[in-house]
């Protein structure tokens, strides 16, 4: 065997050994970055038979199920996280973001307004609050456009503002 065959082995075998040495979450976490997700949810799936209360897998499964557009699963998920860990804000706001791209506002604004009693300083859920709310003043102003007998500058105004606000602030599905 030449230095250059061994050298190889050794390589091969400590990368062997880093895999190994490697979480299951954090193994998912590779695979999804590497673009594997079905890999990664069948990691962590898998992790989970192990461990089904471990909330760290739990977690990153609802971000990955929430991730994949498997809305059912992630609700499901983060619900129940909710109900095992209710100390935690960022499973609140996760069903939040859940329900606000289903258009329940009035849902997404209580699980925010939860997740920062139970953590005031969580910043993604004030920005996600921030969100909601202009969708929800979009909303008012909406429907007090359709109920105005005639018509207000000052709210057709502050409706286009808005929906100017709320445009730049969703994401193109294009």
């Amino acid at each position: 065997m030449t230095f250059r065959s061994t050298l190889l082995i050794a390589l091969l075998l400590a990368s062997g050994w880093a895999k190994a040495a490697l979480t299951p979450l954090e193994q998912a976490q590779n695979l999804w970055l590497a673009g594997h997700r079905t890999e990664a949810v069948a990691e962590v799936t898998a992790a989970l038979k192990l461990a089904p209360e471990d909330l760290k897998l739990r977690f990153a499964l609802g971000v990955y199920r929430m991730e994949m557009k498997d809305m059912p699963a992630a609700l499901g998920i983060f619900t129940s996280l909710t109900q095992d860990f209710p100390d935690l804000p960022d499973p609140y706001n996760n069903l939040a973001v859940i329900h606000a791209s289903q258009g329940e506002l009035d849902q997404a604004r209580g699980e925010l307004e939860q997740a920062l009693r139970l953590q005031p300083d969580h910043a993604q859920a004030q920005e996600n609050l921030g969100d909601v709310m202009l969708r929800l003043a979009l909303r008012a102003y909406q429907r007090a456009e359709k109920s105005q007998i005639a018509a207000s500058d000052n709210l057709a105004l502050k409706l286009q503002q808005t929906q100017m606000l709320v445009q730049k602030l969703t994401p193109s599905t294009k």
